[in-house]
């Protein structure tokens, strides 16, 4: 059965106003945006092996230094470079140049290898590897902290051959999951869609550069070198172009995303149709869904003009940065619908986030108990 609601929303005016790009941990003189590109291995660390004679350490310096270079094209953000040239870089020395930044985001850009033809774009976010072949690509990457000095020192004796010694790993990044999980899915959507390039997925596994890091954070294994296709391709100037021409598209549309801009608006009235939805409810006990919908440095005032008409909008503080939701249920298939309207009033890359006594969690997590 249709039912039609009037519905009073807000269009834009012409002028918008800006919410700042600081995070939490932006300087406060400061309204950049920061990203912190990280080209993967360099030096005395030539990284993967090509029989074709393709090299990681080079490709993925050509890729970061073409990507910061278009993002700095946008006077509001704010390029950081792990190295610029033919450097060895220590792994933990990568995260403590992003934290000394205050950093929004960490990108870590390298190539993958296979004994096989294998090819296609892979992303990663930081967690306890959950199959064989994750934790094989993070023990490779994780395994040029013997290259560097006083490695067990700086390690507190982590050891890239156990899958034991990753447990501990998530626990700083927690905070940051749903940030890095979403920066991930855009920059795989981009290589899928816009490239054509085989998307092998969003995934968690424990690389150490990225542990090392307070803010959301990404490693991106752009293709294989060892794939005589992929691998020319990787090595070409048309195949960096494009690979970071995407790249840069994603970090650009997570900033639109996640620091929403808030608008002036005039109101005008329109009548949305709701169809009654046609799936059996998912309850969860115990679990609150919510979609997020913005976050910012500044507190905005929870008015239905501010968030493009939606009502009842939550805000939590959480180490200073405010994020900002729509919707409150343990009906996993109603917060799917609230989501849908979000979308459909603009914002176009919300996402769902679950709270379990009053504390946020992982929405896999969440998702693993057993509906009532």
């Amino acid at each position: 059965m249709k039912t039609k609601t009037i519905i009073r929303f807000l269009f834009v005016l012409g002028f918008l106003f800006h919410i700042s790009g600081n995070t939490l941990f932006a300087q406060a003189n400061s309204n950049k945006f920061v990203v912190v590109l990280d080209a993967g291995h360099g030096g005395k660390d030539p990284g993967k092996p090509s029989k074709d004679g393709f090299t990681e350490k080079e490709i993925a310096l050509k890729i970061a230094l073409a990507v910061g270079k278009e993002l700095e094209k946008n006077p509001n953000i704010k390029v950081i470079y792990t190295r610029t040239k033919d450097v060895f870089v220590d792994l933990f020395k990568r995260g403590k140049i992003a934290n000394e930044a205050k950093a929004d985001l960490f990108v870590s850009i390298h190539c993958n290898a296979h004994h096989t033809q294998a090819y296609g774009s892979e992303t990663y976010v930081l967690g306890i590897n959950r199959n064989d072949t994750n934790f094989n690509v993070a023990k490779a990457e994780n395994e040029v902290i013997y290259l560097e000095d006083d490695y067990e020192k700086n390690y507190e004796g982590f050891d890239p051959n156990s899958p034991g010694s990753f447990i501990g790993l998530t626990l700083m990044q927690e905070e940051y999951l749903d940030q890095s999980i979403l920066l991930a899915s855009l920059i795989q959507d981009k290589f899928t869609n816009s490239l054509k390039r085989k998307n092998r997925g969003v995934k968690q596994a424990g690389f150490i550069v990225l542990h090392q890091t307070i803010m959301p954070s990404v490693l991106v294994e752009t293709g294989f070198i060892t794939n005589k296709h992929e691998g020319a391709y990787l090595n070409s100037g048309k195949g960096q172009k494009e690979m970071s021409g995407a790249i840069k598209d994603a970090i650009e549309d997570y900033k639109k995303a996640i620091y929403q801009n808030i608008d002036d608006f005039v109101y005008q009235e329109t009548i949305m149709e709701a169809l009654d939805n046609p799936e059996p409810p998912e309850i969860y006990k115990n679990i609150v869904f919510k979609v997020q919908i913005a976050a910012s440095s500044r507190e905005i005032e929870l008015k239905p003009f501010n968030f493009k008409g939606l009502e009842d909008v939550t805000r939590n503080k959480i180490n200073g940065l405010y994020k900002y939701y729509y919707g409150y249920t343990s009906d996993y298939t109603k917060i799917k619908d609230f989501q849908k309207y979000a979308q459909s009033k603009g914002y176009t890359s919300s996402f769902l986030v679950a709270f379990k006594d009053g504390k946020a969690i992982p929405l896999d997590e969440a998702l693993k108990s057993t509906p009532n």
